[in-house]
């Protein structure tokens, strides 16, 4: 069948085609269905080859299919992979990561991100005995019903008001939740000397990949951690998104600021379900059994995910993994950069690591982004033209906000990349006016 047609199909079962209402593409207003998927390519169900760029909305770090992470299935699928047991694994990676992630004095996992999360801030809120829980604009935590506020309103919705980014979310629950403008060093201030003997967690992106992907200005991370402690509230660093980017230490070594928990997820079965709520000994000892917080599940730590995040961690532990894909990433940077500027293009790449957000439109000029202010400026309508005639030369970017290349992207791939991005520009100059677009006001894609 073609795309169309499968797209007819789908919906007659699935609401709207879809397992999940953001892998609609928007600027084609359906999905692109997969056929299969290798390396750095995925092959839709015409036969279609794309370099991808979106790598699994970021799971796809070891890129599709990596030979460790097979390898590892394998030997789970041959050993019988039972649920609701214990088994030798899920202690060897609960260690590996403790070894490498500076607050993971103890490992409990999980499946989802949104799961993740809202552990996580009923953790905090049972050991502190306090309720409310402060969280910033643009940084998004999944979608419990605790931290679905303000992910990516538009400008109208945007702080101080306060906008609930899905529907059905009670009204009782926005007196628990305080959201701010991230990187503001004098609101975060102020709210804590009123309110710090009410709040029972602080959560954030610590580097905000899903807004644009911005950066805590220098020592604003510092004096969130020192305020934090100096009210007992607890912090927690939401890397699900942003672990294993920059080094096997995640975010929280790069910057040198250790929070009291932190969330990983996405990257850490090397594409398979499978996230962690780590945290200092002394919190995670709250957890039943040894403690009165509750955590539980048939599917926690299956063993397939289990064994394939020791074959995650044991690649990316090599002495010279990050060093060389870091250096790709950068050269991935440069290069769609400089076809930007020599093309007279209005985008570019804002990267940290293994994760990068295209910017459009006048916010391409400015030189630093601070928070989701600055995003919400973005020129939606340019952007998916963009991602829409990617497809058409052969990239899979989706309508997200941040993409990236996996180590499986050789030097060949790269170059091809840019001989394709270089086309989309040329082509995009000849035709700036498109209207087959409508303009948004609001870079929310789910």
């Amino acid at each position: 069948m073609h795309q169309k047609e499968w797209y007819q199909y789908a919906s007659q079962y699935l609401p709207g085609g879809v397992c999940s209402s953001a892998r609609v593409h928007r600027s084609l207003n359906q999905p692109v269905y997969i056929a299969s998927a290798e390396g750095s390519r995925i092959f839709d169900i015409e036969g279609k080859e794309y370099i991808d760029l979106f790598m699994s909305f970021g799971a796809g770090l070891l890129g599709h299919g990596n030979p460790n992470i097979k390898s590892a299935i394998n030997k789970a699928i041959n050993l019988g992979f039972p649920s609701a047991y214990e088994n030798i694994f899920q202690g060897q990676l609960a260690q590996k990561i403790s070894e490498t992630v500076p607050c993971a004095d103890m490992v409990r996992f999980t499946l989802s991100g949104t799961e993740t999360t809202w552990y996580a801030v009923r953790f905090a809120r049972q050991i502190t005995g306090r309720s409310i829980v402060l969280k910033f604009e643009g940084h998004f935590h999944g979608f419990n019903d605790y931290l679905a506020y303000n992910y990516w309103p538009s400008p109208e919705g945007m702080w101080p008001v306060f906008t609930p980014a899905i529907n059905g979310i009670p009204d009782a629950f926005q007196k628990d939740t305080k959201v701010l403008p991230f990187n503001d060093l004098e609101r975060l201030e102020e709210t804590l000397e009123k309110h710090g003997h009410e709040i029972a967690a602080v959560i954030l992106e610590p580097l905000n990949y899903n807004s644009g992907t911005i950066e805590p200005l220098p020592g604003y991370l510092e004096r969130l951690r020192e305020l934090t402690h100096q009210n007992g509230i607890l912090l927690i660093f939401d890397e699900i998104l942003a672990n294993f980017r920059t080094g096997p230490g995640c975010i929280q070594a790069y910057y040198g600021v250790t929070p009291d928990m932190c969330t990983l997820g996405k990257v850490l079965a090397g594409g398979l379900a499978l996230s962690a709520i780590c945290g200092r000994r002394e919190i995670m000892s709250h957890i039943a059994p040894l403690g009165d917080v509750q955590q539980s599940g048939t599917y926690n730590a299956l063993w397939i995910p289990i064994m394939a995040g020791l074959a995650f961690m044991d690649t990316v532990t090599q002495p010279n993994f990050y060093n060389e894909y870091l250096s790709q990433c950068k050269r991935f940077y440069d290069g769609v950069n400089e076809i930007m500027q020599r093309n007279q293009f209005p985008s570019r790449i804002q990267g940290v690591g293994g994760r990068c957000s295209f910017l459009f439109g006048p916010l391409a000029e400015q030189e630093r982004l601070i928070n989701y202010n600055d995003f919400v400026r973005n020129d939606w309508t340019m952007a998916l033209n963009f991602y829409r005639t990617a497809l058409e030369h052969g990239i899979y970017m989706h309508s997200a906000h941040h993409h990236g290349i996996s180590a499986m992207h050789t030097n060949e791939d790269i170059d091809q990349i840019f001989e394709r991005i270089e086309d989309v520009v040329i082509s995009l100059n000849k035709n700036t006016l498109s209207s087959n677009l409508l303009r948004k006001s609001s870079p929310e894609f789910f």
